[in-house]
C-alpha cells in the first residue's frame, strides 16, 4: 500500500518560541524527501516549517537537484528547516525589487562591477556543518565578493503567507552568520488583508554604551545591532480609475558604500528607488495577484 501522505499541523508553541517562529503556522514533522515534496505541493502559501531534520537530513536536501523549494534557514541545534515555496508571487515580490536595482547598476554603467549571487545556500562563519540558509536575491560587489563561499553585500527576502516577524528573524541570521559581512538586508512582504506592501531597509550600527570608555578590548570586540533604517508602506487604492498606490515614508535608498565596499568616486552615489518606481513596482506586483 502507498504510505499515507504526511499531515500538515501548526507548530506547537513550546518549539515556536524556541525558534522564532509563530504559532499556528503550517508545520510538518520530516520523515524523507519524498513526502516532504508531497507535503509542499498541498502547501497553498509560500512557507512551511519542518521539524525533526538533522544535519545529514538537511545536507541532502541541499544536494536535491532542480529543487521547486527554497531552503529558508535550518537550525541544527533544533532539527526546524523554514522553507519557501517560490510562487509566481513570492518571486515577483523579490525578483521586481533586485531587477529594478539591476536596472539601475546598468544605467550608471556599474552592472561590470557586480555579481548576483541569487539564493546560494550558505552555511555560518566556522559552521560549515551547522546552520544554513538561502536568501531569494542577493549580490555583492566585484571583485570583493567574486569568490567561492563569498558573502553578499545585499540581500532581499520576500514574504506573502510568511509573516513579517519571522522575515524580521531572518534578517538577524545574515547579520551574524555572515560575520557582519552582509550590509544590508531588505524585507518585502505582502499585506493581503490591508492591500499593501511592507518594504524594510536593515542595516547594521555599532552600538556603545553611553559615556562608555572605548577600550583596546571593546575596539576590538564591537557589538553590532540590527537598526531598521526605513520602513516604506504601499497601499493599493482601488476607490480611484485607474487603481493608485500610495507610499508613505518617501523613496528606498540604498548606501553605495554599503554595497561597494568603497566610498563613491564621481558620478557615484546612492542607489534611489523614486516613489515613482516604487508604485510601478507595487503595480507589477499586484498584477500577479489577478
Amino acid at each position: 500500500m502507498p504510505s499515507e501522505s504526511p499531515s500538515i499541523s501548526t507548530l506547537p508553541a513550546t518549539v515556536a518560541s524556541d525558534k522564532k517562529a509563530s504559532q499556528g503556522e503550517p508545520t510538518i514533522r520530516f520523515t524523507n524527501v519524498k513526502e516532504l515534496l508531497q507535503a509542499i505541493n498541498r502547501i497553498s502559501g509560500d512557507y512551511l516549517i519542518v521539524t525533526d531534520v538533522s544535519p545529514t537530513d538537511f545536507d541532502e536536501l541541499t544536494r536535491q537537484e532542480r529543487r521547486l523549494f527554497r531552503l529558508r534557514r535550518y537550525y541544527a541545534s533544533t532539527g526546524i528547516l523554514i522553507i519557501v515555496i517560490p510562487t509566481i508571487l513570492h518571486e515577483a515580490l523579490h525578483l521586481e525589487l533586485y531587477r529594478r536595482y539591476e536596472h539601475k547598476l546598468a544605467k550608471n554603467g556599474q552592472e561590470e562591477n557586480w555579481i548576483p549571487i541569487g539564493s546560494t545556500t550558505f552555511r555560518p562563519q566556522g559552521h560549515p556543518g551547522g546552520d544554513g540558509g538561502e536568501g531569494d536575491s542577493s549580490g555583492g560587489p566585484i571583485p570583493e565578493r567574486c569568490y567561492t563561499g563569498a558573502w553578499p553585500t545585499l540581500v532581499i527576502e520576500a514574504g506573502d503567507s510568511e509573516p513579517l516577524g519571522a522575515l524580521q528573524n531572518d534578517m538577524t541570521w545574515w547579520f551574524f552568520a555572515s560575520d557582519h559581512q552582509v550590509n544590508i538586508v531588505l524585507l518585502t512582504k505582502l499585506d493581503r488583508p490591508n492591500q499593501r506592501i511592507i518594504i524594510e531597509r536593515w542595516e547594521e550600527e555599532i552600538q556603545t554604551r553611553r559615556g562608555a570608555t572605548t577600550t583596546r578590548r571593546s575596539a576590538a570586540n564591537p557589538v553590532y545591532t540590527p537598526i531598521l533604517q526605513q520602513s516604506i508602506t504601499i497601499t493599493q487604492n482601488i476607490a480611484t480609475n485607474p487603481i493608485s498606490y500610495n507610499v508613505t515614508r518617501g523613496a528606498l535608498v540604498l548606501s553605495f558604500r554599503l554595497l561597494f565596499l568603497r566610498d563613491p568616486g564621481p558620478q557615484e552615489g546612492d542607489f534611489v528607488m523614486s516613489i515613482a518606481e516604487l508604485q510601478a513596482y507595487a503595480r507589477a506586483i499586484w498584477l500577479r495577484l489577478g
